[in-house]
């Protein structure tokens, strides 16, 4: 089944397997897509995947992180976007962007701004974003929101794009509202579950209105919030308690997935967890020495991020790894059996993520109806030619990806690629590997570097005082 068509509204799947969100420092400070982000982009589309989901694309002009990260803000990102997307359509690969609005969980700036702190309630995380607190969102904030979201869909039809997935995961600023923890508001945007949908249920009227029925919209749901993981301080502490420590459950989920089927949305995303880096939205390890490297960058934008990132230098690695490992998981499929409750219980296509890499394992998952298509990122950055793997028949890469999610935090500072030492015989073949993902000029010349083959002969390279 892997290699069967599948068709959602309009658009042809040409098989059942799409990669999904990876972002990088892939565009030019203002936001516009270089390049780098077409050639990145065309190398998996020319590897055989079925469809790319975009990096989330920021829908807002000032709350958007990290920087050199693509944006779809304004106009003139259209012209840029399409070029490359024209590109990709030529290796019969479709192509999805994913838009959202980061929130009160925006992570860097090149300045300390207050936009980067709004939310739906005023309140304080130490994880998440780098403001010391979170602000409030008037009635015209959200207005204004819901309105940057219709603009952000009309101009990713314009751009040629096959579709737009709306982000209402990973902590960013739709899950916000819809988590019962962050949203204390007692207006039409808060205190129940129907009305922390609101805004959801707002953003997807905006975005049908600029691009018509026609268009396939999408969602990226989490499955359960989890509040307590990963390890984090919030306050005001909210009651039940029980919500303030879970959030939202399946149970809420699966009736918001109802209520999305009606209003028209065509497919679901299912991932998993609140906030990003998060065991459910990647499973794998907690990169201890990743989240101290981008602590130390941002520690200059409150007071807040400059407590954080002392504590973590200062706190021993090993009782930090102990903390912030609670409760992650190297398991694969962490989500498929979300994932099926929602194709069973909701009726809607569903897109299962979350730690595939195995032939058998994409098949069981197709073959047993818990989804209609699997979507993966780390894996595929780890071997770009894992699908054309699976079409010949082979289990799993010679050099698999580990989930040890360095990746998932080195590109908001470093360039895209794998940084797993343990897939590489040098540093010096991983930096090769690293600069060749987004350093050529044309996508057409030949690869400096053979993932399974030996390690290239050049001497050790920046990377190698700490990668050893």
């Amino acid at each position: 089944m892997i290699f069967e068509p599948f068709a959602i509204g309009g658009v042809t799947f040409k098989n059942r397997v799409i990669r999904s969100s990876i972002g990088g420092r892939t565009a030019y400070y203002d936001g516009t897509v270089s390049n780098a982000w077409k050639n990145f982009e065309l190398r998996f589309a020319r590897n055989g995947v079925a469809a790319i989901v975009s990096a989330t694309l920021n829908v807002n002009p000032v709350r958007w992180s990290p920087l050199e990260y693509p944006q779809i803000s304004h106009d003139k990102f259209i012209a840029h976007l399409r070029e490359a997307i024209h590109a990709i359509h030529a290796e019969g690969c479709k192509y999805v962007i994913q838009i959202g609005d980061g929130g009160s969980h925006v992570q860097t700036s090149l300045f300390s701004q207050p936009q980067d702190g709004y939310g739906p309630s005023s309140g304080f995380d130490l994880l998440f974003g780098y403001r010391t607190r979170r602000t409030e969102m008037t009635l015209a904030d959200i207005e204004q929101t819901v309105y940057e979201f219709g603009q952000a869909a009309r101009r990713v039809r314009e751009a040629g794009a096959d579709g737009v997935e709306i982000t209402a995961s990973k902590g960013y600023l739709i899950h916000q509202f819809l988590n019962p923890a962050i949203n204390r508001r007692q207006d039409r945007y808060g205190g129940s579950v129907e009305r922390r949908f609101q805004l959801l249920r707002e953003v997807i009227g905006a975005v049908r209105r600029q691009v018509g029925d026609d268009f396939l919209v999408g969602v990226r749901i989490s499955a359960w919030d989890r509040n307590y993981l990963p390890v984090d301080i919030r306050w005001p502490v909210t009651r039940p308690l029980r919500a303030f420590f879970r959030g939202n459950d399946i149970a809420t989920y699966l009736r918001y997935g109802r209520w999305l089927r009606d209003l028209g949305v065509g497919y679901l995303h299912v991932s998993n967890g609140y906030g990003f880096i998060n065991p459910g939205e990647t499973p794998g390890r907690f990169p201890v020495d990743e989240i101290r490297q981008f602590a130390n960058s941002t520690r200059h934008l409150s007071a807040k991020a400059a407590v954080r990132a002392t504590i973590l230098n200062v706190v021993p690695k090993m009782v930090l790894d102990r903390i912030l490992s609670i409760g992650w998981t190297t398991g694969e499929a962490a989500n498929l059996h979300d994932a099926r409750r929602f194709r069973q219980e909701v009726g809607l296509p569903v897109i299962a993520n979350g730690g595939f890499q195995r032939r058998s394992l994409v098949q069981e998952a197709l073959d047993s109806g818990a989804c209609d298509l699997i979507s993966m990122a780390r894996p595929l950055l780890a071997n770009p030619d894992l699908i054309e793997l699976f079409r010949q028949g082979g289990e799993a890469p010679a050099r698999p990806c580990t989930f040890c999610n360095r990746c998932a935090i080195r590109t908001t500072l470093f360039p895209l690629g794998c940084y797993e030492p343990l897939r590489f015989d040098s540093d010096a073949e991983m930096e090769a590997q690293i600069l060749d993902w987004s350093a050529r000029p044309d996508i057409t010349e030949p690869l400096p570097w053979d993932p399974s083959g030996p390690a290239i002969p050049s001497p050790a390279g920046p990377f190698s005082h700490h990668l050893g």
